[in-house]
């Protein structure tokens, strides 16, 4: 399986800048923004990358079913028969790309046994990628330069560094920090605030409120292969497509295993 990821990984980083630069021609235009029957965001941003990543996946490995976000509605009695698929969101972000703030990302994620064995992290304003895979260990690539392994902060800083939310603050968060004790915020949209963990740049990133496995998938690639963990309130591992509901538990990011982040809660 390490050898298949090894070759995957660069196509798929591949598809995802294509993905990104489809973003960005409308994220230099004036567009519109619906809303889903969710309530939540969508813009011609979210369907031109879901339908170019789909039609490249479905090419680069047709025997690999695709799940998307903007394909949401396949039944759990399919799904449930995969023992391997790609799990995309093709926009995470829609609200700080639609403030126009730049943290919005291409999220692509191998599951296999539910379990995230690959993921991309494409971050299309700053043209970075944040990746990794099973036995491979996790990278930061930006530009022009040559990708560097990238790793969590295995030891918390004094004070904490904390991740959150620029769009979901909430009273459990803040309880969660009040219990924590001393510590700086930092504030990031989408899935870049698992990166900041990956990279030894936050120590924890405590997600107290809703998100779907889309979300959250290739970004906790990246974070267990930089060595840290994405775990729930019980403390074991988030998975996916264990269920009929796509919705994740609430959940902790963090690199220093010596402490007991569950603690907090």
């Amino acid at each position: 399986m390490h050898s298949d990821l090894a070759e995957l990984i660069e196509q798929v980083l591949s598809i995802s800048r294509l993905a990104g630069r489809e973003i960005l021609k409308i994220y230099d235009s004036d567009f519109e923004v619906e809303t889903k029957a969710d309530d939540s965001p969508l813009t011609a941003a979210d369907r031109a990358a879901h339908e170019l990543i789909v039609a490249a996946l479905a090419e680069l490995t047709p025997e690999i079913p695709v799940w998307s976000e903007e394909s949401a509605a396949i039944p759990y009695a399919e799904r449930a028969r995969w023992p391997s698929f790609w799990l995309v969101d093709p926009l995470d972000g829609t609200k700080e790309f639609i403030k126009r703030n730049g943290e919005f990302t291409v999220n692509i994620a191998l599951i296999s046994m539910h379990e995230p064995v690959l993921g991309v992290v494409h971050v299309p304003v700053q043209n970075r990628e944040y990746y990794g895979y099973q036995g491979g260990g996790a990278f930061l690539s930006e530009a022009a330069a040559k990708p560097r392994a990238i790793s969590v902060s295995h030891q918390a800083n004094k004070p904490v560094r904390v991740v959150g939310s620029r769009s979901h603050l909430g009273t459990s968060l803040e309880k969660y920090l009040q219990n924590l004790g001393p510590h700086v915020m930092v504030s990031m949209g989408s899935s870049l605030k698992f990166c900041l963990v990956a990279a030894g740049q936050a120590d924890i990133y405590p997600r107290l409120g809703p998100t779907s496995e889309w979300d959250t998938a290739a970004a906790q690639a990246v974070v267990e292969c930089a060595g840290g963990q994405v775990v729930n309130l019980q403390g074991r591992r988030l998975l996916y497509n264990t269920k009929a509901d796509v919705l994740n538990p609430h959940f902790l990011v963090f690199g220093d295993r010596s402490r007991r982040w569950t603690d907090y809660v």
